[in-house]
């Protein structure tokens, strides 16, 4: 079974979200860091997961290669490194689906 992409798989669970209500509120913003790399914000107010455990994720392999992901204020909030976009999607998909997270 091939795994799905994690692009993909965000726009189902954005879209598995909207409900007529929150996505005029919530979302997801994914942005460019100028150090460089990006940061993905992802609104988990009024979904399952607004008050799910997420065990915080750092890594540093060099300056342009880490992670830092976390869940603060009803928010998912991963940055890293120019090249660690997809990981930092798929720090949020694993986490999603390990059904563990309660």
């Amino acid at each position: 079974m091939m795994a799905t992409n994690a692009f993909i798989w965000l726009q189902n669970w954005y879209t598995s979200q909207c409900n007529g209500d929150w996505e005029h509120t919530y979302g997801i913003d994914i942005k460019t860091l100028d150090n460089p790399g990006w940061l993905v914000v992802i609104d988990l107010v009024e979904t399952e997961f607004e008050n799910c455990k997420f065990d915080e994720v750092s890594i540093k392999r060099s300056d342009n290669d880490w992670i830092d992901c976390f869940v603060n204020d009803g928010k998912f909030q991963g940055a890293g490194g120019s090249f660690n976009l997809l990981e930092i999607l798929n720090i949020f998909k694993d986490w999603v689906e390990a059904k563990d997270y309660k």
